[in-house]
């Protein structure tokens, strides 16, 4: 099953969406209305080889809870994840067991591609 685990209030996740080929397959996760589950993320987890690489360091909480000045490990990582949805770095695409993680350029072009 192809999934996205995005966030409706987010611009970007909106702007995105509506870029996607019209006959794709995916289905729909708003981590705010559906908080991700531990078997979620661990999926995740074995698609990515790292939670740090699913963290997202651009959210609010981790500046506010001064966590740049922390050294974090993938527990942590994992931890904060779970706690906070603002933590999953956005969107992530799961499609054809292959994952895409954030809104980079190249990363959506690979996301058009793995639809097309």
């Amino acid at each position: 099953m192809n999934k996205i685990y995005y966030l409706a209030s987010c611009d970007t996740c909106r702007k995105i969406i509506k870029s996607l080929p019209k006959d794709h397959d995916l289905v729909f996760h708003d981590i705010k209305q559906n908080p991700i589950t531990v078997e979620e993320l661990e999926q995740m987890y074995r698609l990515s080889g790292s939670y740090e690489a699913l963290f997202s360091k651009k959210a609010q909480l981790y500046k506010s809870m001064d966590l740049k000045n922390k050294s974090l490990t993938e527990v942590d990582y994992k931890k904060y994840i779970l706690e906070h949805y603002t933590f999953l770095s956005r969107p992530v695409f799961i499609i054809n067991e292959k994952i895409y993680i954030g809104n980079t350029q190249q990363n959506i072009l690979q996301v058009m591609k793995a639809l097309g």
